[in-house]
């Protein structure tokens, strides 16, 4: 499947579409009321590939590719989590044009690099019950589970390790990526090693958070391989049972990866300026604060006002134009606000710009559309030109 592509139908036994449908995998998975034996599939938002195992053992894998060449989404990966530190060409694809196994080869490129100097150590605190005093006595402790005993002795020290949350990380993407359908054989042996490298690095805990780590100048040939695991790690995962259904895989939403794209890259234009940003500001619509809302990007000004909004929106123009929701939803951002102007940023359109007066308000809601397809220099380009349109009176 390609996403936002038009419904194909497809030969599936009923068992099957049944389980591609409970998965909600796709936007659309009906029976086809003109086919029988068929099943009518549309991919929406969603990329990556989902292995379902049905009840009685069979099993159907779903691989939805994204619109963008798969390099190109990568830097929008990279560039949202660190605009600053990411380069186009930082992530080797190898020659998989597929997502799936462009990402395996991707990670594992990096875990290698990252481990080459041997694993990263540093400082972890352990609390221990021990015979001799280590560290730092746990008085509260010792004394809520000793009863007035002198050993052992409840204590906490720092311990010179490889069992860090860089390395417990990195660990986790490499198991995430082993158990994922469609990697292949070549990436998985390479992963298979990484993972052998790693294997003092305590397993991470399903649902649990991950560990927190922060860029250093110590860990500084981590830091690449780190934000594309937690890419892996962060991602749609519906790993989980329905029922008898079983289902595992790994899916990118393009319409948060566009949102988070374009919120960083303005943040990242306006910065050094005397302008503030703030991402997913809550607001409220109505005086007696009942009515959430929550723009993607508010640009404040010096004294604390706030300047602009704009709101970013994975969709394609069709014969029709826009959604009109969205002009209607800018719209009610504005007059929250109290702003003249609101921005609507779209991934692709047959117009890089246009703009619509609302009648008796005075407001002017514009709509901009990028093209992914562009150079990543090119496309920073255009959110540059966008951030001017934005906030006219500031350098960018």
């Amino acid at each position: 499947m390609t996403e936002y592509a038009a419904a194909v139908s497809v030969p599936l036994p009923d068992a099957a579409g049944r389980a591609i449908a409970a998965s909600r995998v796709l936007d659309t998975a009906a029976p086809d009321p003109y086919r029988s034996g068929h099943w009518t599939l549309r991919a929406g938002s969603k990329v990556g590939a989902v292995s379902l195992v049905v009840p009685g053992g069979d099993s159907v894998t779903v691989r939805i590719t994204p619109k963008v060449p798969v390099a190109r989404l990568f830097f929008l990966i990279g560039y949202s989590l660190d605009p600053r530190g990411w380069r186009d060409g930082d992530v080797e694809v190898g020659d998989h044009d597929d997502l799936l196994p462009a990402l395996a080869h991707a990670v594992e490129r990096q875990v290698d690099r990252a481990l080459r100097q041997g694993l990263l150590q540093g400082y972890r605190m352990v609390e221990d019950s021990a015979l001799v005093v280590r560290g730092r006595l746990r008085e509260a402790e010792q004394i809520r589970r000793r009863f007035g005993a002198a050993l052992p002795v409840e204590i906490t020290y720092d311990e010179f390790t490889t069992d860090i949350a860089e390395n417990r990380i990195l660990r986790a993407a490499v198991e995430r990526l082993l158990r994922l359908p469609g990697v292949p054989q070549d990436v998985r042996r390479r992963l298979l090693h990484q993972r052998v490298r790693l294997a003092d690095a305590t397993p991470l805990v399903s649902g649990q958070e991950l560990p927190t780590w922060h860029a250093t100048r110590l860990n500084a040939r981590y830091q690449h391989a780190l934000r594309l695991a937690h890419a892996v790690l962060d991602s749609t995962s519906p790993d989980h049972t329905v029922g008898e259904l079983r289902i595992g895989g790994f899916l990118f939403n393009m319409n948060k990866l566009f949102e988070d794209f374009v919120t960083a890259a303005l943040r990242e234009a306006f910065r050094g300026t005397d302008r503030t940003c703030r991402l997913q500001d809550p607001h409220h619509l109505d005086e007696a604060g009942e009515i959430r809302m929550k723009p993607d990007f508010v640009l404040y000004g010096p004294e604390g006002a706030p300047r602009a909004v704009a709101d970013a929106k994975y969709k394609a123009e069709k014969s029709g134009g826009y959604p009109d929701g969205d002009l209607y939803q800018m719209l009610a951002y504005c007059t929250a606000l109290g702003l003249r102007e609101g921005h609507l940023v779209y991934a692709e359109g047959s117009a890089p710009h246009a703009a619509h007066r609302v009648r008796h308000a005075g407001i002017v809601i514009h709509q901009h559309a990028l093209d992914l397809d562009r150079e990543p220099a090119d496309l920073l380009g255009e959110i540059r030109s966008l951030a001017r349109r934005v906030s006219p009176g500031v350098t960018v």
